[in-house]
């Protein structure tokens, strides 16, 4: 009978948080811009949520998956999927599927979507805290896009909320710059390069 030996080989992958906060800054750094009223259309934001907004963010999420991390993977899955969404509501908005579909948009369905979104990002809130402060603030400024998206959707206050969704989406974006510059040179230089803050430390794991 023949002895079989056996060895583990491990697989180091790099982190995927820079690629996946690099996609959410860009693509909301575009879609803010028209929100603000800087740039006109939807036209130009359509590929950069595509591109950056869903499947950089879905790289992350799968590489995520790798590192056994349920919150990562989770989060830039979620938002990949999100921005695919919005890109594809844009589209049928502008008659891209046709005059059918564009002639029976009904905003509030969005708005729907967007509540959804804001009761998961308020869970995802209470797990960043534990992460680092730059990614629960960026979490914050979220819930406050989709608090502003959710009724300018319903038609409560639109002017207000579109400027509150305006301006966190804006926040979101510049937030996100700084998490990517902090998780490559930090990685890079294998120091704190740039600070991310530490956890609260609030919710402890169970002994």
């Amino acid at each position: 009978m023949q002895n079989e030996s056996h060895s583990n080989v491990k697989i180091i992958t790099a982190d995927p948080s820079a690629i996946g906060l690099f996609g959410l800054a860009i693509v909301t750094l575009v879609a803010s811009s028209q929100k603000l009223g800087l740039t006109e259309g939807l036209s130009f934001i359509i590929p950069w949520a595509i591109f950056l907004g869903a499947f950089a963010q879905l790289f992350a999420s799968i590489q995520d998956a790798k590192h056994n991390n349920t919150f990562g993977m989770t989060a830039f899955g979620a938002y990949a999927f999100f921005w695919l969404a919005v890109a594809s509501s844009w589209m049928i908005k502008m008659g891209v599927f046709g005059p059918e579909l564009a002639s029976a948009v009904d905003g509030k369905q969005l708005g729907f979507a967007f509540a959804g979104y804001l009761i998961f990002t308020l869970f995802m809130t209470i797990g960043a805290m534990e992460t680092h402060k730059v990614l629960f603030f960026i979490f914050v400024l979220i819930d406050f896009l989709f608090l502003g998206l959710s009724f300018d959707a319903f038609g409560v206050a639109p002017e207000i909320f579109h400027t509150i969704a305006a301006y966190a989406e804006m926040g979101i974006g510049l937030l996100s710059l700084y998490g990517t510059g902090a998780a490559v040179l930090n990685a890079h230089f294998d120091r704190t390069f740039l600070p991310v803050g530490r956890p609260f430390g609030i919710f402890k794991p169970r002994p």
